[in-house]
This record gives C-alpha cells, sequence and structure tokens, in this order.
C-alpha cells in the first residue's frame, strides 16, 4: 500500500477533492466542521482503477496549523498538490512545496480544482503559474489534472493520473525494524486506547511486544487495523490504527513513537545536511529559536554550524542538532528547521549521522558507513545497524573493523609477544576483541596458555628450580633466588605444585600418593599425619601442605584425625 497526502493553500478544495476521491470525510473534528476549514489532519482510504489500494492524509492548509500539516507529511510515498483555478498559486502553496521537497517527497502529481468555476483561459492561466512555479522541484513535468469536486468533473482522470503515479512510486521496505511515530491518539469505546500513524522498517501483530519512546513504556498490540479493516498483521508502508494494551491515553502524545525494544539506537544528538531555502532573508546560525519537526513530533533544538558559522540562503551544509528528548532516529529521517521566533520556515534536509563522535569543530559527517567504522575503529555488527540500518558481516567474531584499527592491534599485540619474552603472553590481561585478533595471527602460536612465537625454544624445559625440588622432593627448597615469572609459568603448566605457600616437584605429589597407599593398605582404617610424616621423612612443616594437596585432589580423605582412602587413592 502506498499513502498519499494532500497539499496546498487553504480553502483550495483538499478535503472536498478527499471526500469525493474516497467517499470519507476527512474532517472529523465538530470545529472543523463548523467552520469549513481543516485544523487537523485527516485520514481516508480508497481503491483506485487497477485495484491498487492506497492511504490519504489530507492536511490543513492554514498557515496557523503548518505544524499539523507537518505531522502528516513526514512518512508519505507521494502527494496530490491542490492549487484552486480561482485563485492560482498562494503563500501557503509556496510552503507546502518547499516543505515537501526538504522532506525528499519524490512523486507527486497536482490537482486544479474548482475549474468548473473559472472559463479556459483563467484555467490555463492557471496551470502555466503552476508550471512555473513546481520548476526545479520533483513537482516539475508532474501531471496537472484539472478537476471539480462538487459536479465529479475530472475524477475519472485523477484516478486513472494516481494509478499510473502510484505504480512508479517506490514502495516501503522491511527491513525488520518496525517504526511507527504516532500522529493521533484516541480511545475507542470498548478497546480502550488506540494510535494512528504511518508504519515504516517492519510489520507489526496482534500481539507483538512493542516500547513506546521517549518514555520506554512497554505496551501489547491488542489489535490492528487498516483503512477500517481488522488485519492479524501490517508490514511497512501503511497506515495503521493500533489497539495498545499497558498505557493509558493521557500517557501518549503525537511525536511519540512505538518500536521494538532493543532494535534501536536512541539519540539527543546528531549531525545532518541542512538545505536552508533560497527564499529566506537571512543567514541560518546558531543564534535563534529553532524548532525541529522530525516523524510526527515538533521538538525545540540547539543547532550548531559545522565548518563555519553560518549558512546563506540557498545554500547546504553540515549542522549539529541538540534534542530535548532521545528519539530512535537513523541515516536518511528527513526534518523540516523552522525558527518560532520569526515564524518561518527555513529548510530542512537529512540526517547523516546519529552518534556523531567527533566534536563539532572537527566532525564532517556524511552518510557513509566505512566513516562510522573508521571513528570507531571496532564496532559491534548489531550496533553497527542501529547507527546505520546497514548489516556487514563482522570481519572479525561479532566486529566490524577498520582497515587502520585492525593494524594497528596487531602491531601492538605482536610487540606484547615479543615484550613478554621466552615465557610469553598472558591472555588474560588482554581484552575480548585483542584476544579474538590474537588466535589468527600467523607466527604466534599458544603453548600452555601463553601466546608465543612459533617455534622458540621451551624456556622452562630442565628448568633448575625443578631440578632442585625433584632431589629434595619432601623437604623442597623455597623459590627465592629464582625468576618469579619463570616460577608462576612452571606453576601454570603443572610442572610445579604450590600448596599453602610451600613448592613441590610434581613428581613429588605422586610419589607422596604412592606411599600413603602403601601405608593405607597395611592400615585401611586409616593413617595420622605423624604416621605419613615419618614414612616421608618430613618434618610437619611440609606434610602439612602435602596432606592438604592430597586431600584437595581425592587421594585421601579426612576422617577425624586420620586420612582414608579418596576416589583417586593409586593402586597398590
Amino acid at each position: 500500500m502506498h499513502v498519499v497526502a494532500t497539499a496546498g493553500h487553504v480553502d483550495h478544495g483538499k478535503s472536498t477533492l478527499v471526500r469525493a476521491l474516497t467517499g470519507t470525510d476527512p474532517d472529523r473534528l465538530a470545529e472543523e466542521k463548523a467552520r469549513g476549514l481543516t485544523i487537523d489532519l485527516g485520514f481516508a482510504g480508497a481503491a483506485l482503477p487497477s485495484g491498487r489500494r492506497f492511504a490519504f492524509i489530507d492536511v490543513p492548509g492554514h498557515v496557523r496549523f503548518l505544524k499539523n500539516m507537518l505531522a502528516g507529511v513526514g512518512a508519505v510515498d507521494a502527494c496530490v498538490f491542490v492549487v484552486a483555478a480561482t485563485e492560482g498559486w498562494k503563500p501557503q502553496s509556496e510552503e507546502h512545496l518547499r516543505i515537501l521537497d526538504v522532506l525528499g517527497v519524490g512523486h507527486g502529481l497536482v490537482v486544479l480544482t474548482k475549474i468548473g468555476l473559472v472559463d479556459d483561459e483563467l484555467r490555463e492561466l492557471a496551470e502555466l503559474e503552476v508550471v512555473e512555479h513546481v520548476e526545479g522541484t520533483f513537482l516539475e513535468g508532474a501531471p496537472i489534472v484539472g478537476v471539480d469536486a462538487v459536479d465529479g468533473s475530472g475524477l475519472d482522470e485523477l484516478r486513472t493520473a494516481l494509478d499510473t503515479l502510484l505504480e512508479t512510486t517506490p514502495t516501503a521496505v522491511d527491513a525488520g525494524r518496525p517504526r511507527l511515530w504516532i500522529d493521533r491518539v484516541f480511545a475507542a469505546k470498548g478497546s480502550g486506547t488506540v494510535v494512528t500513524g504511518t508504519l515504516a522498517g517492519g510489520s507489526i501483530s496482534v500481539d507483538d511486544e512493542l516500547t513506546v519512546l521517549p518514555h520506554g513504556t512497554a505496551v501489547r498490540v491488542r489489535g490492528i487495523q487498516t483503512l477500517y479493516e481488522q488485519q492479524a498483521s501490517v508490514g511497512p508502508g501503511n497506515r495503521a490504527a493500533l489497539n495498545l494494551s499497558g498505557i493509558g491515553r493521557d500517557e501518549l502524545a503525537r511525536g511519540d513513537v512505538i518500536v521494538r525494544a532493543g532494535q534501536w539506537h536512541r539519540t539527543d544528538r546528531v549531525d545532518a545536511v541542512l538545505d536552508v531555502l533560497d527564499s529566506v532573508d537571512h543567514d541560518v546560525s546558531r543564534r535563534g529559536a529553532h524548532v525541529i519537526y522530525l516523524g510526527s513530533g515538533e521538538h525545540v533544538v540547539r543547532l550548531r554550524v559545522l565548518g563555519s558559522e553560518k549558512l546563506a540562503p540557498g545554500t547546504s551544509g553540515a549542522v549539529r542538532l541538540h534534542l530535548p528528548v532521545p528519539l530512535p532516529l537513523l541515516p536518511g529521517d528527513r526534518f523540516v528547521l523552522r525558527e518560532s521566533g520569526r515564524v518561518e520556515t527555513l529548510g530542512g534536509g537529512e540526517i547523516v549521522d546519529i552518534d556523531p563522535l567527533l566534536p563539532a569543530s572537527r566532525a564532517r559527517p556524511d552518510r557513509s558507513v566505512d566513516r562510522v567504522i573508521a571513528e570507531r575503529g571496532w564496532v559491534d555488527v548489531d550496533h553497527l545497524e542501529r547507527l546505520t540500518g546497514e548489516r556487514r558481516e563482522p570481519t572479525l567474531g561479532s566486529w566490524v573493523v577498520s582497515p587502520a584499527a585492525l593494524a594497528e592491534t596487531e602491531a601492538r599485540l605482536r610487540q606484547a609477544v615479543a615484550d613478554a619474552g621466552s615465557l610469553g603472553l598472558d591472555p588474560s590481561t588482554l581484552d575480548d576483541r585483542e584476544r579474538a585478533l590474537l588466535a589468527t595471527l600467523d607466527g604466534i602460536e599458544m603453548v600452555e596458555g601463553t601466546a608465543r612465537t612459533a617455534g622458540a625454544a621451551d624456556p622452562l624445559a630442565d628448568h633448575p628450580f625443578v631440578s632442585a625440588l625433584e632431589a629434595e622432593p619432601f623437604t623442597p627448597p623455597s623459590a627465592d633466588g629464582y625468576d618469579r615469572s619463570e616460577v608462576s609459568a612452571l606453576a601454570r603448566r603443572g610442572d610445579v605444585v604450590v600448596r599453602d605457600g610451600v613448592f613441590f616437584a610434581a613428581s613429588a605429589i605422586d610419589e607422596a600418593a604412592r606411599v600413603v597407599a602403601r601405608l593405607l593398605a597395611d592400615q585401611p582404617e586409616g593413617v595420622t599425619i605423624a604416621e605419613i610424616r615419618d614414612a616421608l621423612g618430613t618434618t610437619r612443616k611440609y606434610v602439612l601442605p602435602l596432606v592438604a594437596q592430597l586431600d584437595n585432589t581425592g587421594v585421601t580423605r579426612r576422617r577425624d584425625d586420620l586420612r582414608i582412602g579418596g576416589p583417586r587413592l593409586p593402586a597398590v
């Protein structure tokens, strides 16, 4: 389905046209009907001759309700631009066209309304005026269809033109990341809280658990309607009404947004490209009371021009925008910038970076995913997708790594292995990224838990400390005089056993186990510490840590003051 917005000056017949095309009156408010003036967004839907269905968003044309117009055109596929033949091009015609242009709306047609009230000459002049004003915009060359919505003249031609327009208008892409900017909230009798909006990015189904931002409330979808029909699910590019549980009507407002939890990066600072309208009669700088229209919301923002102090009318440049609340945004999101003090539209543009790292003085933002990676060096693939909307294959593990960061990390690791010497580098001193890269490096191998240069001689082979311990197995010398790092390495590889501060050769522990096994063969009821001490020919200082080691490894078990055989007692 496509979503189409009306646009144009007040009282040029937008709502009347929608009613004639769809049979639905988009003016739903009592005040709108009483005044004959569209104040807020109206919604309708219809089918075209081909059977293609589309949704209409009817927007107010009066300047006082411009913010309502802006809430409705942020997620449309195309527009029907309305100009009355009786009045021709008017101020809000111009402003609406510029807004649609900076929002990136790329498809549309023009409807010349009220043609029954003018003669052929005035109609032709009105058409020429339209052609002149749309020159250089997305509507240049677009069809101009004359319509009299009262007597129905031209409606069939308009339906055909709409069919042709939507046939060539791209449909929304399902990226598996739904996002619905709320443009209306109400309470339906017997249903509770209902919100409406144009769904983008992914699908939503009944019973889905979603999150409302910026306040973070969890909600469940109780029901879905599209074009007044109940649906089990709805895809991107559709107008949707969601019946929500878990939240009250008074907790929601236009500009809130519904997403899946964990799929979006929320940000209150973005870099963007701003296109300043050439109709603005002053430069745009950080001075001024700026308001941004983003999604369906209106937000006061602080603005900083990047790379210069100001932007002249008719030019484009990078800006940094500081939002009052964190929002789930993506590069490519469009916005309109107005100045509330002057009550004018300054321009609009495209968000290019939703998590700028560089200070404003150095930032030169663009839409490049490679730039995002280069600035971070290492970035998790899921986080990169949240930042850019693009899924990349990981370079290593779960990370996408810039070539520069990969080369720098490799050089640092190789130096660390070299500096560690013959004992090797302990991987526990590295972070997850470094350990993942270390395992892939040519010329480096893991030996007994440490990273060493491949083919290097074993520095601990025939170590003198092991020889000294083996020479006096049950009255071993201390480690004084030996390199502590080497002694620790010997312990890690199991050549040396440390118990209660005493060092033993591994062979001494094995021999002690055999001695105790022989004692227990003669005294199966158990042996004392003193009996083990005498059998080993040692002292209490050494027998206590020896027996503690035997207990710990299951060779013996303690029963009161005796030691009995454990599950790992060697056979005699």
